[in-house]
């Protein structure tokens, strides 16, 4: 069995400003702050998500398939009961989180890219379940949605889930490598979805009713949605996508809207064709910001810890292709400005979150991937 370095986990440390005794912090220089990017835990394959638990133990998904505790310098067997996941290219054992209630619930969701079976042997599809924390196991595993249709081929899974402010899960899907099928309502590709805890579709979703829509759609048009959080004031939920060569976005999804992929991008085709009609076209949304040449974005989250006092407010994006943490200052919704940072690190970063403790967290891709936290350096 692996074991994992490990320091500062322990609720003890988490929610403390101590030192850790982690693996050669790197001081980083930014524009606004001076950091500390201190390895907590090291040795996951492959991190692909993270969540903190009540108690300030952390549960991870490793993509290949294994769930895991980091608890006080050690990393736990793989958590029995994980659903089968088809493990190649982009997909496995995706995205994590707590319901709110968990200290009473123990209740998780999490999404992976589920093998088809029967018919649909060969292909894969992005799934959304929930579960029963129990340790070292999960338990009463329930499928709550199942992206239809499934293809063959590794990408383009998405995906994100997100709790928002009114208890309905949201859930963000890519389009698997087939384009159109963004524009097309009675497939779950390229879609963004709202479902209540149980799997079932509210009443209020924008398509229900409509023999020619997939009910579960809140929005449409996106590409390969791979980073979601909720605004910390106003509740709404906010997500980054993967454009081609250039386009990458963040969107605020509205109600029902059509984010445009593969009609208009700000991006070119790998091959350096054009896309669709160009960058704009009626009836289609434009995004919040866009990264050309693209960052290739992953998780984010907003800062809303006290630590690191200039950075409260601003959202923070990984790149899976740079290795950069980037930092978007706001002022409502409009960007001000950008700042590109942590390159020192070395490994690219998957995902992004905000620590219960006031410091920000970051997982890097890789087979020896790791969770770090970033805190003052003083």
């Amino acid at each position: 069995m692996r074991r994992t370095a490990f320091a500062g986990i322990g609720l003890s440390l988490v929610l403390s400003s101590g030192a850790a005794s982690a693996q050669n912090p790197q001081t980083v220089r930014t524009q606004e702050a001076s950091v500390r990017a201190v390895t907590v835990a090291s040795g996951l394959e492959n991190p692909w998500g993270f969540a903190f638990l009540p108690d300030g133990r952390l549960l991870v998904t490793e993509r290949p398939g294994a769930m895991r505790v980091v608890d006080k310098g050690k990393v736990s067997p793989p958590l029995g009961n994980v659903p089968k996941v088809f493990d190649s290219g982009q997909g496995g054992l995706l995205d994590v989180t707590l319901d709110p209630e968990f200290a009473r619930n123990r209740t998780i969701y999490f999404t992976y890219a589920e093998p088809g079976q029967g018919a649909e042997q060969g292909g894969a599809g992005t799934a959304l379940a929930s579960a029963v924390f129990d340790e070292t196991r999960l338990s009463d595993v329930k499928a709550l949605f199942r992206q239809q249709p499934k293809m063959s081929g590794g990408l383009h899974f998405g995906s994100r889930v997100v709790v928002g402010p009114d208890g309905k899960l949201w859930l963000g899907l890519g389009e698997r490598y087939r384009r159109d099928e963004s524009q097309n309502l009675n497939s779950h590709l390229g879609k963004l979805i709202r479902l209540e805890k149980n799997g079932r579709v509210p009443s209020d979703n924008p398509f229900v009713g409509r023999s020619d829509a997939r009910a579960e759609i809140w929005s449409y048009g996106h590409r390969n949605i791979q980073g979601m959080a909720r605004h910390p004031q106003t509740g709404a939920v906010w997500l980054n996508e993967h454009g081609a060569q250039g386009g990458d976005e963040v969107n605020i999804p509205e109600k029902a809207k059509n984010y445009g992929w593969p009609v208009i991008t700000h991006g070119i085709d790998y091959s350096g064709a054009r896309i669709g009609v160009g960058s704009s076209a009626p009836g289609m949304e434009q995004p919040l910001l866009h990264w050309t040449p693209s960052i290739a974005p992953s998780g984010m989250a907003f800062y809303t810890g006290d630590r690191i006092p200039a950075w409260r407010g601003n959202l923070f994006v990984g790149s899976l292709k740079f290795g950069t943490l980037h930092r978007v200052v706001l002022e409502g919704t409009r960007v001000v400005r950008q700042e590109q940072m942590l390159k020192e690190i070395g490994d690219n970063i998957r995902d992004v979150r905000d620590g219960p403790d006031g410091f920000l967290y970051i997982a890097t891709d890789s087979p020896r991937g790791r969770i770090i936290r970033l805190e003052p350096a003083h």
